[in-house]
């Protein structure tokens, strides 16, 4: 039943992400042929009006087939026909769905929560290194240069560290104070290096407008968290085998729901539905984001580039993409299978 309700929720994501395409192509007057969720060969569809609504076997994605959007057609309502700034923002609505499902789950956490965090320090652990360096009341700006807007970003800037000596900027007593080395304690977690977080941080009652200016710092903290993280992989200061694609998600969800922690389980769908989100805005090939890069090209040039060399480079991203998730599906079938 876990399983079920995880591959459920990943469907969702998926289904609101093509909900985007499918809705802003509408709006614009584009030629949908078809809606559908997940991929490979078709379970059922079926044809409403002018769109066939399908669902497929495998629950890796979806798509929302528009006329002419990668072969030549001369149907009137065809995507290319649209003008650029329609198919730009066709093209980015479902990224842009991912962010606000996102919001909208930190909305639901932010709303259950007595009381929201600050950046500013609170009282210190037993024996705690940071005390040497921060003080209680000291209001935390910024950790290794990244400005904190919330807790998340102090929580977030210190677990991706992996030396335990870090830059910060605190208020204290109204004057900023640059730290070039705050020194935190180290531990080994499954074979990765973390920081001890030795300090906690103040709560206060929330107000309603509070908790909306919360909720978009908070959702802003985690799309800085995904941005950072591909950083990382492209820097190699993590690796490919500690990526996780659908199979590894779904098993993280499933056991989010095994063990009855549904705050834990929303704050990994709004996690998930983010990265979904921003990756998808990438500017590569295949991606949403590559297509909206070539379309920023258009607008530039005055007119598109050729179709055949777009769709040539797509179809190369493509192949990428699938032997990149055939990798991170062969990795997440190893975790599981060994149990790590």
């Amino acid at each position: 039943m876990s399983i079920l309700i995880a591959l459920l929720l990943f469907g969702f994501m998926i289904f609101f992400h093509e909900l985007g395409h499918f809705a802003t192509a509408k709006w614009a007057g584009v030629r949908v042929n078809e809606f559908s969720i997940g991929m490979g060969p078709k379970i059922i569809s079926k044809i409403f009006g002018e769109t066939a609504y399908s669902l497929r076997l495998l629950p890796i994605g979806g798509f929302v087939a528009m006329e002419g959007e990668d072969e030549e057609s001369e149907d009137e309502r065809r995507f290319m026909a649209a003008p650029v700034w329609k198919r730009i923002i066709i093209t980015s609505a479902g990224a842009i769905m991912n962010l606000i499902l996102g919001l909208a789950v930190i909305f639901v956490l932010t709303f259950g929560q007595s009381l929201l965090g600050t950046t500013t320090v609170a009282s210190f652990t037993e024996g705690s290194s940071s005390a040497n360096y921060l003080e209680v009341n000291d209001k935390i700006l910024a950790v290794n240069g990244e400005r904190s807007g919330c807790d998340y970003d102090i929580v977030y800037s210190l677990i991706r560290d992996t030396d335990g000596v870090v830059s910060m900027d605190v208020l204290r007593n109204g004057e900023e104070i640059h730290f070039d080395e705050v020194i935190f304690d180290m531990q080994d977690i499954g074979g990765t290096r973390s920081i001890i977080l030795d300090f906690s941080i103040y709560g206060e009652e929330p107000t309603f407008f509070g908790r909306i200016g919360y909720s978009f710092r908070w959702t802003w903290s985690l799309v800085k968290l995904v941005w950072h993280s591909l950083g990382d992989i492209i820097s190699g200061e993590f690796g490919i085998s500690q990526l996780s694609g659908p199979i590894g998600v779904t098993d993280t969800i499933s056991d989010a729901v095994a063990s009855t922690n549904y705050k834990g389980l929303l704050l990994i769908l709004a996690v998930v539905t983010v990265n979904l989100g921003v990756f998808n805005l990438l500017p590569l090939p295949a991606l949403d984001g590559g297509r909206i890069f070539f379309m920023l090209i258009e607008l530039l040039r005055g007119k598109p580039i050729n179709q055949k060399v777009e769709g040539i480079i797509h179809a190369a991203g493509m192949a990428l993409l699938f032997l990149l998730m055939i990798i991170v599906a062969y990795n997440d079938i190893a975790r599981l299978i060994t149990g790590g």
